[in-house]
């Protein structure tokens, strides 16, 4: 809610309820005119020849409407007054807090059994919706009573967005298999990493269903990489930025490829992290100057020691018909070793198709 505006010689001066005071620029505000001669409802796009504009637009009147939901402004170029929503005016500060609270980053101790959701129950209206909610929180969950098959994946990728292409497929299918050219398909342990480093946009979402498991061993095991993140910005302020501003290379080798991109391990945006990279296996050659080579094994080594503490990870062995889903961006995942028999399932989707379902369900 608006309590009072002050107009000045450029911008237009905002007092939220809360104390918050605010100066928008008047360009910017009449840049963002979403009245019916500056904003196509139907099609979501500007009909505002902005390059057109003057930079030195004024502000007539602003009054405020609907008891302070709603401030209305009448330009020095139009004759019609153009509302602005308090609601609108808050999401664009510059000052707020930019953490969003329903991230929960965790250790072990606090995954509790809510994580896991049935199948049906996410097909429904507001079962999908607080599906969605649970892998925005906490960057995982688990979706039991499943069909042990592709078209399980499939429907479930389909409800978020569409299933992403990649060296391995859309869907695909596997076991223990030495023919194939990545570490997944082994029964060695694999330790907990971030998905296609080599790739220049990794899949956002990852979807693993046990269709089969005769085994012994083969625990899934999660850790929250911006927990880890948290605790090394923390600890060591300067080695986390130091970490946030090296690109380190990914390569893939195989099936008739040669992938490779690079980014920082910890990917910041406007300083809030966006994205964790982490994977060993896949980190190929590159030179620094001998201190911040030093710098940057000192790096690998704390990431290594405090993902691989057991109070950082969730570890549950998926049995036939449960499926995995956790967000490749944030969440690490890895494998303990196994004898047997242990087939999954599964897919990718793209980070922008989950964040877009996110948005349509009003989670982000």
């Amino acid at each position: 809610m608006i309590e009072s505006v002050k107009i000045l010689t450029n911008s237009l001066r905002i007092k939220f309820k809360g104390e918050t005071i605010e100066n928008f620029p008047n360009i910017w505000l009449r840049d963002h005119a979403k009245d019916e001669q500056n904003w196509d409802r139907r099609s979501h796009q500007r009909k505002t020849n902005t390059g057109c504009l003057d930079l030195d637009i004024k502000i007539k009147q602003a009054k405020l409407k609907n008891e302070g939901q709603h401030i209305e402004i009448l330009w020095s170029d139009m004759t019609n007054v153009v509302s602005y929503s308090s609601e609108y005016l808050l999401k664009h500060l510059l000052c707020k807090n930019r953490k969003d609270f329903k991230f929960r980053l965790w250790k072990k101790y606090q995954i509790k059994e809510d994580i896991f959701l049935s199948y049906k129950d996410i097909m429904r209206e507001n079962g999908f919706k607080f599906f969605l909610e649970k892998i925005y929180k906490f960057g995982f969950c688990v979706i039991t009573n499943c069909e042990t098959n592709l078209k399980a994946v499939e429907t479930i990728a389909n409800k978020i967005g569409y299933v992403r292409q990649s060296i391995f497929g859309g869907l695909w299918e596997f076991e223990s298999n030495q023919d194939k050219a990545d570490s997944a398909y082994t029964q060695e342990e694999l330790k907990p990493h971030t998905d296609a480093t080599y790739s220049n946009d990794a899949p956002g979402l990852q979807l693993l269903l046990c269709c089969d498991y005769k085994a012994k061993g083969g625990e899934s095991i999660l850790v929250d990489g911006f927990k880890i993140a948290q605790n090394l910005k923390k600890n060591d302020k300067d080695l986390f930025d130091f970490l946030s501003s090296v690109e380190v290379p990914g390569k893939y080798i195989g099936d008739g490829v040669i992938l490779e991109a690079k980014r920082p391990i910890f990917k910041l945006d406007n300083n809030e992290l966006i994205q964790v990279s982490f994977n060993n296996y896949d980190r190929t050659e590159f030179r620094l100057d001998e201190l911040q080579t030093l710098k940057f094994y000192e790096g690998i080594k704390k990431i290594n020691n405090l993902i691989n503490k057991p109070e950082y990870q969730w570890r549950h062995v998926l049995n036939p018909g449960q499926l995995l889903i956790f967000n490749n961006w944030r969440i690490l995942h890895g494998r303990s070793s196994f004898k047997g028999k242990r087939k999954m399932a599964g897919c990718y989707i793209n980070m922008e198709d989950f964040m877009s379902a996110c948005r349509v369900n009003g989670i982000s």
